[in-house]
């Protein structure tokens, strides 16, 4: 079998694309995924199993002579990169609802336009000297030089906490997880052979080949399909740089470039996937090319009413945004230290540790058409 991977080059405001050579075949893991461990989940019908909660060595980084602040007030700052208004200001309302119940905790908000790892490193820097004891974060991608500064703020005792999309784990101390890579795999993969069948032949769209987040999902999305649906035919996979235009004209590529033969888009990146429905839409191929991904609800709210789109997958903000600061708060207390097993987070209660640092906060949100008019974000 031949895949054919398109990598495009954004000219003139992404409206050029400029193709890249095609690649023969591969085998093993499907293009943009990592090469970690993979714990494929149950299929349908089948009992459902889980791997056990916990169980690694701590792996995080830890701030240096950070000082002793536990039930003392704390000022924090949340770095992140920019979603969309709506999932953001999610974000932000669930932080501040932490932060009231709380009553020790001021949450800022630092640039909310960042878009590049180098305007988010520059955020960082230049709040490592504004006074603040900890800094949340949800990360452009995973590059040197944003870990360099996040363990320079480590460095200079400062508490450092992630969340929705991480860095390496020795740049911070503890990530809140949206949710586990596999059950996204499995949700995404079983959307897909529910409306294109066991046998589906599907492209996906990542953000970059390096992103970490995706690179866990197309690993366990290959790892389930192996294992539940043999039958299935991945295509190739397609970079957007998170670029909406660029998702929306590698959508219509692979829409013309495979025909008939595609009956599924997997996308990955929330800011690409309204666009490929898009696509899917002016192409008149509602009904015959299924699209599963990642999406906040209103953006994905005209294509799900209208019947072209069955489902998108998320999570809730205001929850990662609560649970975020309650980390933080514990962190910072020393009540969430390596080895702990749970974290108290307030209305969540008790959320588990994971893979050594991480902070579970539960299963994806399936928005269809029964629900998705209950968000506006």
């Amino acid at each position: 079998m031949v895949k054919l991977k398109h990598i495009f080059i954004t000219l003139l405001a992404g409206m050029l694309l400029i193709p890249f050579t095609p690649v023969a075949g591969q085998v093993g893991r499907w293009d943009g995924a990592d090469d970690q461990p993979v714990s494929p989940l149950a299929c349908p019908g089948d009992t459902p199993t889980r791997p056990a909660l916990g169980g690694t060595a701590y792996n995080g980084g830890q701030p240096a002579n950070a000082p002793e602040l536990s039930g003392q007030p704390i000022t924090i700052v949340d770095i992140r990169k920019s979603i969309s208004a709506g999932y953001d200001r999610e974000v932000e309302k669930g932080m501040q609802s932490a932060a009231g119940e709380l009553g020790n905790v001021e949450v800022l908000s630092g640039t909310s336009s960042i878009v590049s790892v180098g305007q988010q490193a520059a955020a960082i820097d230049e709040y490592m000297f504004g006074g603040v004891h900890g800094m949340l974060f949800a990360a452009v991608d995973q590059k040197l030089d944003l870990a360099s500064s996040l363990r320079a703020a480590l460095d200079a005792g400062i508490h450092v906490v992630g969340y929705e999309s991480d860095v390496e784990p020795g740049a911070r101390e503890w990530f809140v997880k949206p949710a586990e890579a596999n059950a996204i795999a499995k949700t995404l993969i079983d959307q897909v052979a529910n409306q294109s069948g066991p046998r589906a032949t599907f492209a996906v769209l990542t953000s970059t080949y390096d992103s970490p987040d995706a690179a866990r999902w197309i690993s366990e999305m290959w790892a389930y399909t192996q294992q539940c649906y043999p039958g299935m035919e991945w295509l190739e996979t397609a970079e957007t740089q998170d670029d909406p235009t660029i998702a929306y004209n590698q959508s219509a590529v692979l829409l013309s470039d495979y025909g008939s033969d595609l009956t599924a888009i997997i996308s990955l990146p929330v800011t690409a996937t309204p666009n490929t429905s898009e696509a899917v839409t002016k192409a008149g191929k509602c009904g015959s090319v299924a699209v599963a991904g990642l999406a906040t609800p209103n953006a994905m709210k005209p294509y799900i009413n209208s019947g072209c789109v069955q489902n998108a997958v998320l999570w809730e903000p205001v929850d990662l945004g609560y649970a975020a600061v309650y980390v933080m708060r514990a962190a910072a207390d020393g009540s969430l230290q390596p080895g702990s097993s749970t974290v108290d987070a307030g209305r969540l209660g008790a959320l588990p540790v994971v893979n050594g640092s991480e902070i579970l906060l539960g299963a994806p949100l399936i928005f269809s058409a029964q629900n998705i008019n209950d968000f506006d974000f």
